[in-house]
C-alpha cells in the first residue's frame, strides 16, 4: 500500500499523496519505511518547521503536510508552540553587544539541559533606539548566540530569527519599556 501512495507522489498528485502518506505513517507509528517505484528506492523524511508542523519530503523533492487535522481556513494544525523563556537581553548582553557573559553562559545553558522540548526557536528583538537596519542585525547576532549555546549542550535549534525593534511588547517612550523590549525569546515546540 506504501507504495501506491508514493506512486502518487511521483506522478505529481502531491496534497492526495501527503494526506495518504501522513495516514501511512500514522498508522506505523510515525516510522516511515523505503518504497520502491519502478527500480527506484525513495526514502521519505519527516521534519517539523519553526511554526511546529510536521512537513514530509521526498528525496526527488516532493512534498507535503503530515498533519491530517485542519483548522476551518484549511491550514493544517500543528504541534503547540510556547514562549518557554523570555530573558531581558541586558542580562545577556552588554550595551550594543552580542557576546554572552559568563553568567548568561551559565544560564542559558542550565535552561537548555532542563527545558527537554523537542526543538526550539530562538527569537532576538531590541528597542528602538538606532536604526532598524543595526536592530535587525543585532537582534539576529544575539538570537544567533543564544542558539549557538543551545546547540553546545545537545538542543535542537531549528530557527533562528531577528525581528529588530519590529515586535515591541512595551512602549519605547519609557526606560522601562525600552528594557522590556530589549529581550530574546526562547520558543519550545512540544
Amino acid at each position: 500500500m506504501t507504495i501506491e501512495f508514493l506512486k502518487t507522489a511521483r506522478t505529481g498528485l502531491g496534497l492526495c499523496a501527503g494526506v495518504a502518506l501522513a495516514f501511512a505513517a500514522a498508522t506505523a507509528d510515525a516510522q516511515m519505511v523505503p518504497g520502491t517505484v519502478n527500480g527506484e528506492v525513495y526514502k521519505p523524511t519527516i521534519w517539523i518547521d519553526p511554526d511546529g508542523c510536521e512537513h514530509w519530503v521526498m528525496d526527488d523533492g516532493v512534498e507535503g503536510y503530515m498533519d491530517l487535522k485542519r483548522d476551518r481556513q484549511g491550514k493544517p494544525t500543528c504541534h503547540p508552540v510556547q514562549s518557554c523563556a523570555v530573558m531581558n537581553s541586558d542580562q545577556l548582553f552588554a550595551t550594543d553587544k552580542y557576546a554572552i557573559s559568563a553568567a548568561g553562559r551559565q544560564r542559558l545553558s542550565d535552561f537548555f539541559r532542563q527545558a527537554r522540548a523537542t526543538a526550539y526557536i530562538i527569537v532576538g528583538h531590541t528597542d528602538s533606539r538606532a536604526s532598524d537596519e543595526y536592530n535587525m542585525r543585532l537582534s539576529y547576532n544575539r538570537a544567533n548566540a543564544v542558539a549557538k549555546i543551545a546547540a553546545s549542550v545537545g538542543a535542537n535549534v531549528v530557527d533562528v530569527r531577528g525581528y529588530g525593534e519590529r515586535q515591541p511588547i512595551a512602549s519605547n517612550s519609557t526606560a522601562a519599556g525600552m528594557q522590556k523590549n530589549r529581550r530574546v525569546e526562547i520558543i519550545c515546540v512540544k
